[in-house]
């Protein structure tokens, strides 16, 4: 019975203990799915440039990319980079990704942005008809120009340009927030007399625009100041010929101002997704091309918004370990396994260290058990009770001593059965003394 009894108390207290470790373990697995974040989403919403842009186009290049690991990415298009900017600072929006170009936000004004680097250069083109009296930007006065629609990043460029030239509202010209394929249409229809488009010289309107015989595109005369002026600016030459050979066109050397794009994305994006946007960035933009040679992008340059930490890190040794050697989906299951190891083992190693530590107080607590029982029949035997209840108090101390016997400890502990076995015959001797 009492070898039972010992087996069974054991059993208690190892499943108190098991129960304990387990709450422990889950505590700290969820603790540590809360503070590492391993599982990366499955769906990303990507802002761009309306439908028919470098931008959309781009887009769709990262969205199927992308859908090689699972990510699907959601593509928003607006009416340029101005409002991207805004969805990507508005939490609430649901997008985490876009390409802006240089000029347009700031590490102050949105500093919940970073860049994942800059991807290829994007030019503000001015094209114009061959007028009369166009040989200077500042012959623009009076004429009807297309800037770009309100939110673009043309558009916003186009006003700060403008201004620094004297040209600041329709007193000076008449300015159009025309669309780039609208501008380019009236362009070539006479409609307007210039227009400003900022675009990658893929874009179709820029191409267009190039090779029409009666369009000049306008080199900027004092583009060094400029660059001096606005640090995110560069200066690029596009070549004569370049847009049609056998034309000419243009005619000769243009001298260009040149925002770069960089990738950007919200701060709280899962390192993950940024690694992979980082890989398809790679493989999209790392081409030589006009304006840029082979390998210079994606490029790790922080132009208005700081470089991720994650972008710093791929661009010094490439994509993790885990992210090189296994496809998207096994590398995060491993990251999830490795993020509930470290809980796991951190709760397990003391743990083991601990039990020990909480038998030996298990089996001691049992024995002060008893001698809790000891104390209380001790406290009894007071002058004016020991006789009269000397019977009952002898009884009660052999039954004690009977469960003492009846105790079966490992080997370490006996030594306290021991103990209280003779106390409880000093007990016994004041009893009978009295």
């Amino acid at each position: 019975m009492a070898i039972r009894d010992h087996a069974l108390a054991y059993r208690r207290y190892l499943m108190v203990a098991l129960i304990a470790v387990l709450i422990l373990t889950v505590a700290a697995g969820w603790l540590a799915f809360i503070l590492f974040d391993p599982t990366p989403p499955r769906m990303i919403a990507m802002a761009t440039d309306p439908e028919g842009s470098i931008s959309a186009e781009l887009g769709k290049r990262y969205q199927e990319i992308l859908a090689r690991s699972g990510v699907e990415v959601r593509l928003v298009p607006s009416v340029g980079a101005v409002e991207n900017v805004a969805r990507l600072r508005d939490a609430k929006s649901g997008v985490s990704v876009g390409i802006i170009p240089g000029g347009i936000t700031n590490s102050q004004q949105s500093p919940d942005l970073v860049s994942l680097g800059t991807l290829f250069y994007e030019p503000l083109w001015f094209f114009h008809r061959a007028l009369q009296g166009m040989k200077r930007h500042e012959d623009l006065g009076g004429r009807t120009i297309s800037i770009g629609p309100e939110g673009s990043g043309t558009h916003a460029l186009a006003v700060e340009f403008l201004a620094r030239i004297g040209i600041v509202d329709e007193q000076n010209a008449k300015l159009l927030p025309l669309a780039p394929e609208v501008a380019t249409e009236k362009l070539l229809h006479a409609e307007i007399d210039g227009a400003a488009i900022l675009a990658a010289w893929e874009s179709t309107a820029v191409r267009q625009l190039i090779s029409a015989q009666d369009i000049v595109l306008a080199s900027i005369p004092r583009a060094d100041a400029f660059v001096a002026l606005y640090p995110f600016l560069n200066k690029v030459v596009l070549p004569a010929g370049v847009g049609d050979m056998v034309k000419n066109r243009p005619p000769t050397e243009v001298v260009l101002l040149a925002p770069k794009a960089s990738l950007v994305v919200r701060k709280d994006l899962h390192p993950a997704i940024q690694y992979l946007l980082l890989e398809a960035a790679r493989e999209i933009h790392s081409g030589p091309g006009m304006f840029r040679r082979a390998g210079q992008f994606p490029a790790a340059e922080s132009i208005d918004l700081p470089l991720s930490a994650h972008a710093q890190q791929f661009y010094k040794t490439g994509a993790p370990f885990l992210n090189r050697h296994l496809p998207f989906g096994l590398a995060v299951l491993a990251q999830q396994g490795l993020v509930l190891l470290i809980p796991v083992l951190g709760v397990l190693y003391p743990m083991l260290k601990f039990l020990p530590a909480l038998y030996a107080w298990a089996m001691r607590r049992r024995v002060f058990r008893l001698y809790g029982e000891l104390k209380r029949i001790e406290d009894q035997l007071l002058p004016h009770h020991a006789q009269e209840r000397a019977a009952d108090l002898g009884a009660q101390l052999d039954r004690l001593e009977e469960r003492a016997s009846a105790f079966r400890l490992p080997v370490s502990f006996r030594p306290l059965l021991y103990a209280l076995r003779l106390h409880i015959t000093l007990v016994r001797q004041r009893l009978e003394k009295r």
